[in-house]
């Protein structure tokens, strides 16, 4: 015979126990409850990786809207988040049992009690990103491995070309709309008519970036198969860009001033270069426009150029004066909402190029100012 507190079981009547029972089973409740471990990192983890991912977007509309008005951009990397966790809970339970003399009347007082408390202390590092080195990596043209690797892992060799380089075998890409906004309508017309005889040629599988092994060493190349030679679109491509027409391989280099017959000339622009020519996808509010706050180009009329013939296709940040519900990424600046809206796949995808061209050109980060590290409480 066991004994509950001060009274013998064998004198308890069954609606005591069974209601005391009830309470064990709410306690044990209570306990199992307190696992939550797992759960708090799918939902903690989760959230700052959307929060993350969004913000990123948003520096770099916001880093491109500032090249196109001429101020200064800046970087601003999350170097890291650290957050701790602390779940404490406690329960309690009493019973209490009076006897009335009734038979089976007993008259029972339970009362349960609990606490629970969560907390959670983020701490976040940002890094300004900035010095010699930086600066001399955002400056630097890309490199031709960086063009092949991006054009095998699935890239547009359109889309590629257009963003990251000025010239094409002697073609110009709008070569000044890599830096400040030109004054002048650019020239790009031959240059946009080869990209895409060449994108209509990688299509079908006919062209391809890669390199070929010479005295031991890989030469960068770009191949067309033989069997495509006689083909209309080839034969375009190799007049555009003055290439002879019984070869199929064609080395490449970055020297891209001049058109020659057996080599292909890329000249490839650098991070900030980029920067630049993607900002010209962005349409300034005709207030900001009209009092001289950015650059507009003019063509030889006289008349304001308009820039999406050049970048229309590939990159398109639309401005209002409220923020749109459609927008996939907004940012405020000058008393404007500069957006892209949701359903802009073209832009989507480019500025998904940019970040990536950035995370390979943008070098070893070092601190321009210093390490912000904010811890961050609730009330």
């Amino acid at each position: 015979m066991s004994e509950l507190g001060n009274f013998n079981t064998a004198s308890l009547g069954p609606r005591f126990i069974a209601r005391f029972l009830a309470l064990a089973g709410i306690a044990l409740c209570l306990v199992g409850c307190a696992q939550l471990g797992p759960g708090l990192v799918k939902a903690g983890r989760n959230d700052y990786n959307i929060v993350l991912q969004q913000t990123e977007d948003e520096e770099l509309i916001l880093n491109l809207v500032r090249v196109r008005y001429g101020d200064r951009p800046l970087f601003l990397d999350v170097n890291s988040v650290s957050t701790s966790f602390n779940w404490t809970q406690g329960t309690s339970a009493q019973g209490e049992l009076f006897e009335d003399g009734g038979k089976d009347q007993d008259v029972s007082n339970i009362s349960i009690g609990g606490s629970l408390q969560y907390t959670e202390r983020p701490t976040i590092t940002y890094t300004p990103l900035g010095g010699p080195n930086f600066v001399k990596s955002v400056l630097t043209p890309a490199d031709i491995d960086t063009l092949i690797m991006l054009s095998n892992s699935g890239w547009s060799i359109d889309r590629l070309l257009r963003i990251m380089a000025n010239r094409l075998n002697g073609l110009p890409n709008a070569p000044r709309a890599s830096g400040p906004t030109p004054g002048d309508a650019p020239v790009y017309q031959e240059f946009r008519r080869a990209t895409k005889l060449m994108r209509k040629l990688q299509v079908k599988g006919v062209l391809r970036l890669g390199y070929q092994k010479t005295k031991g060493v890989d030469i960068p190349v770009l191949t067309i198969d033989r069997a495509a030679l006689d083909w209309e679109d080839t034969r375009m491509l190799k007049k555009l860009l003055g290439l002879a027409a019984e070869k199929n391989t064609f080395a490449i280099d970055t020297c891209g001033n001049l058109p020659r017959a057996d080599i292909i000339g890329i000249e490839l622009r650098s991070l900030l270069s980029t920067f630049f020519f993607v900002s010209h996808g962005i349409n300034i509010p005709t207030r900001d426009a009209q009092l001289g706050r950015a650059m507009m180009t003019r063509d030889t009329d006289g008349q304001s150029f308009d820039w999406s013939l050049v970048v229309g296709d590939l990159v398109n940040i639309r401005s209002n004066t409220e923020k749109p519900p459609n927008a996939r990424i907004a940012v405020k600046y000058r008393g404007s909402w500069f957006y892209i809206d949701d359903s802009d796949l073209d832009t989507k995808y480019t500025l998904l190029l940019v970040e990536q061209l950035a995370a390979l050109l943008g070098g070893k980060v070092e601190k321009a100012g210093p390490v912000l590290t904010l811890p961050v409480s609730g009330p």
